[in-house]
């Protein structure tokens, strides 16, 4: 344990350029506030660690004098004002059933926007618990649902009343038999949080930087046997050890400073494998992803976060391929690609060594996508993997696309024959508009959701929504998770389409309505708030934006000859399109109104700068986040505009006069260009 308490500064000389030195005596009792220079030396004398803030900033000279006296009783009151094991210049962050000790000179170790990131995680691997300990003999007993099964109970003690002594005698005879049937040999096994379960599952979190995520399993999470809280940063493993004892879970929470890497490829026995991994890096996760695959258990569950979304949206295509063996597109359907390609990436992996994975809930959520899959190990099924992954044809001028599959299976009986895909789908040009295509993927075709699995972490979440702080942001997700068309991957959006022919966005419930009569599925995504899932084909949809066109026409004068616009246009609808809106076209979700899309929760909200080798920090890279952070608000006024020049009047073609909002001082301009 690395908790130091306060103590007495020894014998310390301080030289100060305004007074003379300051020579404090061993014998006395009281403390003088020391410069810069003698806090590293008193910081020394009692071996503060490196996680521990030192303010190496040289003080202003004030009226006061450089060494003030501070008296005993203050430095007592001091010291008892301070929580127990707090050291000088730390704070306490709350956060669920955790509080965690944070050097308040490094604030890379806590962003609070992913507090809905681990609230999720917490209620996934509840469930996840309690499917696969219930198969040990484990109950799981999370706080805040006894009162929820006491309503329940309250609510059956009227029909139970009515039961004759008889008939109850009748029934537990019956219950008794039915677990001499089952082979039941005594009641089942309580899994308490905060509890040490010897059934229970063993978490490793790989890259836990201050520990809050582990220490909220600990606190938060039955059902556990232990968890390990790794960092490669001395420091931090420090700082996890220090919480860890802080919040009172040592004996569940183990504290490690190993690669992450290697500590999972040396648990890759059968026996040593844990049964959730969760991987929550700065940046991409693609080089744990190996070991990871290997480290999990039978069946076991791997959490996994990626930030780089710049990489995974499109932005760079080529770095996305060498990292996840995937080429993105920018399009809009992007974020749903970015889920596609990691589930692509993790299934390709695992297919090495003979395992395959089984996606339970992936999710877009501010800026990063996380994932929660289950690991399976069998050659059979393995060889499904090039039949689950697929190529996409995206058109540069419309937006349609196609997807590919990578392999073909068709089965006859109990006889399964594999062979390779025929394609491709599309031509060398957009039979809509006639513009080229472009190739990404290959991507993950099948779902991401395990529906069932959804629906029992919402009806958790839903139903004890004390337990989290994030509980109305998880329903509102998950509840639009189990609307969206799980075996339709990709969308579209309303107002991309309607770009494209330059013409007004009709509403959504009418563009809705309009594929629900023309008999297709249709449902919002989670990934975007005007996104469209379908199973319609792009013939379809553009024959609705041409109905809805001529109802909100386009000036057709103004369209050029080899724009998308005027190729689907001059081209008539295939068939009437009805846009009388539908019962059923505005799902549950959107009639409760659910939080489903909230707003930005604070300035600088998104991933904060990368830790610096030696602690801290890098400014650089949040600098200027802060600077270009809604730049686009902060328009430029007229009275700015004059100190910009008129390039008209330059070349002599201004017609405004003394009423240009530009400037007209040639003399200025030519002063600038000296300069």
């Amino acid at each position: 344990m690395l908790v130091r308490t306060a103590r007495l500064f020894p014998i310390v000389v301080v030289s100060h350029p305004l007074h003379p030195s300051c020579v404090r005596s061993s014998t006395r009792t009281s403390r003088w506030s020391l410069g810069s220079s003698a806090a590293a030396a008193a910081a020394a004398s009692r071996g503060l660690r490196s996680m521990e803030p030192l303010n190496t900033t040289p003080e202003v000279p004030t009226a006061k004098p450089p060494c003030e006296y501070v008296s005993p009783a203050a430095e007592e009151e001091e010291e008892e004002t301070r929580p127990a094991g707090l050291l000088p210049g730390e704070t306490v962050v709350k956060e669920g059933k955790a509080a965690i000790l944070f050097p308040s000179a490094n604030e890379v170790f806590y962003n609070p926007v992913q507090e809905f990131n681990r609230d999720l995680t917490c209620a996934v691997i509840t469930e996840f618990a309690r499917d696969l300990l219930a198969q040990r003999g484990v109950t799981l007993v999370v706080p805040g649902e006894k009162e929820r099964e006491r309503e329940r109970e309250g609510e059956t003690e009227g029909a139970a009343a009515s039961l004759s002594e008889e008939e109850e005698e009748e029934a537990d005879e019956a219950d008794v038999q039915t677990e001499e049937e089952n082979g039941a040999e005594g009641p089942t096994v309580d899994a308490v949080v905060g509890e040490r379960c010897e059934l229970g599952l063993r978490v490793l979190e790989g890259l836990s930087a201050s520990g809050l995520r582990s220490v909220r399993f600990a606190l938060e999470v039955p059902g556990l046997q232990s968890v390990t809280a790794n960092d490669f940063s001395t420091k931090a493993a420090a700082l996890i050890a220090r919480n860890a004892e802080y919040n009172g879970v040592g004996h569940l929470l183990r504290a490690s400073c190993r690669d992450a890497s290697m500590l999972m490829y040396e648990m890759r026995g059968k026996r040593e494998r844990y049964d959730v991994i969760d991987l929550d890096p700065y940046g991409s996760p693609a080089s744990f992803l190996d070991a990871a695959v290997q480290a999990v258990s039978e069946g076991g569950l791997l959490c996994i976060t990626c930030t780089d979304m710049a990489v995974m949206a499109g932005n760079s295509g080529e770095t996305c391929y060498s990292k996840y063996g995937s080429v993105s597109i920018k399009a809009k359907y992007c974020h749903e690609m970015a889920l596609r390609i990691i589930l692509h990436s993790l299934d390709q992996r695992a297919g090495v060594y003979q395992r395959y994975i089984q996606p339970l809930l992936s999710v877009s959520v501010d800026f990063y996508i996380r994932v929660f899959v289950r690991v399976f190990t069998g050659q059979a099924k393995v060889k499904n993997s090039a039949s689950k992954q697929a190529l996409v044809y995206n058109c540069v001028g419309c937006g349609s696309f196609h997807l590919q599959r990578m392999g073909r299976r068709s089965s006859n009986g109990k006889h399964v024959k594999y062979s390779p895909a025929t394609g491709p789908p599309v031509g060398p040009e957009c039979e809509h508009c006639g513009q080229r295509h472009q190739l990404g993927g290959p991507i993950w075709a099948e779902p991401i959701h395990d529906l069932a699995f959804v629906q029992k972490v919402l009806s958790a979440v839903s139903g004890n929504p004390s337990r989290f702080g994030t509980s109305k942001r998880i329903e509102g997700m998950l509840s639009m998770v189990t609307e969206e068309l799980d075996d339709v991957p990709l969308y579209y959006t309303v107002d991309s389409l309607s770009s494209t022919i330059h013409c007004n966005t009709p509403p959504l419930l009418q563009f809705r309505s309009a594929l629900l009569h023309a008999g297709h599925r249709v449902s919002l995504s989670h990934a975007c708030k005007n996104g469209i899932k379908t199973d319609a084909p792009p013939a379809v949809i553009w024959d609705i934006m041409r109905c809805w066109e001529k109802t909100n026409p386009v000036k057709r004068e103004k369209l050029s000859e080899t724009s998308p616009a005027f190729k689907i246009l001059s081209t008539e609808p295939g068939s009437e399109v009805c846009f009388t809106v539908r019962e059923d076209a505005n799902p549950q979700s959107r009639k409760r109104h659910l939080t489903r899309f909230q707003e930005n929760p604070q300035a600088f909200w998104g991933p904060k700068a990368r830790a610096r080798a030696g602690g801290g920090i890098a400014t650089d890279l949040q600098d200027k986040s802060k600077k270009c952070q809604n730049k686009r608000k902060n328009q430029i006024t007229d009275s700015e505009l004059k100190n910009i020049h008129c390039k008209r009047f330059k070349q002599g073609t201004c017609t405004h006069g003394d009423r240009c909002c530009y400037s007209h001082d040639l003399q200025q301009t030519n002063q600038e260009k000296t300069e």
